[in-house]
């Protein structure tokens, strides 16, 4: 099977993480995962969690495949999937084969989001409106950012948490829209 992203490249048996197999471009270093051996990976596997320094690993690369990819099994086109609200990139999975291609830090990158045993919730509706809220408020805030400066955004945000839990949440904000 040749790589979806090079396409003159031979994909060669790896693996991953410990036990799990995968097919890897030795160019790119991008990975095809079968969802399957990845579901057996889960049930045979104990991870132990170690503590993040940081919410992300010290370099990630962004490496996402931008444009579609054929599956190298099938042809058909992989479809995109955002990975969190907070990065670009997005895992490619052929919904036929039921294959998922890892760009070069992906694994890591999911590992370290504690995404790596739970990647097919990554491949759900529900999973996907969450991420593009995210990246919505994202916006927000910067276009927030843009407009009042950094100071004027946190005490925005603070005001915003406080009023979400108070009970009288609707007189509050009648009182400050009467000025």
């Amino acid at each position: 099977m040749q790589c979806p992203k090079c396409k003159s490249q031979e994909l060669k048996p790896t693996k991953i993480d410990e036990d799990l197999p995968a097919l890897a471009c030795e160019n790119c270093e991008g990975s095809l995962l079968s969802l399957l051996y990845y579901r057996d990976w889960l049930e045979t596997h104990h991870i132990f969690h170690q503590e993040l320094e940081a919410i992300y690993p010290e370099v990630i690369e962004d490496t996402d495949t931008k444009t579609a990819i054929a599956c190298p099994k099938c042809s058909m086109l992989m479809r995109k999937y955002s990975v969190s609200g907070d990065v670009d990139n997005r895992i490619d999975l052929c919904v036929s084969c039921d294959e998922a291609w890892l760009d070069k830090g992906e694994w890591d990158l999911l590992k370290s989001l504690e995404l790596g045993e739970k990647l097919p919730k990554v491949f759900t509706e529900q999973w996907q409106k969450k991420v593009r809220s995210e990246k919505l408020q994202t916006l927000k805030i910067e276009h927030l950012r843009k407009s009042v400066g950094d100071a004027d955004v946190v005490k925005a945000i603070e005001i915003k948490d406080w009023l979400k839990q108070h009970p009288q949440k609707a007189k509050i904000i009648q009182f400050i829209k009467s000025d």
